[in-house]
């Protein structure tokens, strides 16, 4: 008998079009040849990358819109023309309205002030803003002090001097004089 020499039984092969892997693309072609997990640097930003970043940008910029008009009101303005235009005298009132053991608070430029009639009949001036936190004094003729409402601070009404509560400094004292039956105020 004569055997033939057994010829391969198996069907040409047909030319590889795709990569040859296991995925998605078949092998059918026009594959790059890499997973969908096998990004790499040249491949772009991912999804996760994507929301993390603009998440992160919408939080920025939420927060910059809450802090900024925040920040802008508690920083005061810088405005050279109010240094310039800054008041150095006024007339506060005339002496006959402010009887003796009395005060009056009052506007000296941009500061509230007080000028205080005590009972010896003598004249002192002052800024009514209080060294402790900024608030507003006013002389109380019950108690003869100057007495700061938001936490009891208290100053004598003769030197300005803090003698009780928190205030860590005197008031800043201001001139006073009467001028024609006037009480002017300067600095």
């Amino acid at each position: 008998m004569n055997e033939e020499p057994e010829e391969s039984k198996t069907e040409p092969e047909a030319p590889k079009t795709g990569c040859g892997k296991e995925h998605p693309c078949g092998g059918s072609g026009g594959c790059s040849g890499k997973k969908d997990n096998d990004l790499g640097a040249d491949d772009g930003v991912g999804r996760t990358e994507f929301i993390r970043a603009a998440f992160a940008g919408v939080t920025l910029c939420w927060g910059g819109v809450t802090v900024l008009p925040i920040l802008s009101y508690l920083t005061p303005p810088l405005d050279e023309n109010a240094k310039k235009a800054k008041v150095k005298s006024i007339q506060v009132c005339k002496l006959a309205e402010l009887p003796a053991g009395t005060g009056k608070n009052f506007r000296f430029g941009s500061t509230p002030a007080l000028v205080i009639h005590t009972d010896d009949r003598q004249l002192h001036a002052f800024s009514a803003v209080c060294t402790h936190l900024g608030c507003t004094v006013q002389y109380r003729a019950d108690i003869h002090r100057i007495y700061c409402a938001c936490h009891g601070g208290q100053y004598a009404p003769d030197t300005g001097k803090n003698i009780a509560g928190p205030p860590p400094k005197p008031l800043t004292v201001l001139n006073v004089q009467v001028v024609d039956g006037n009480i002017i105020v300067s600095s």
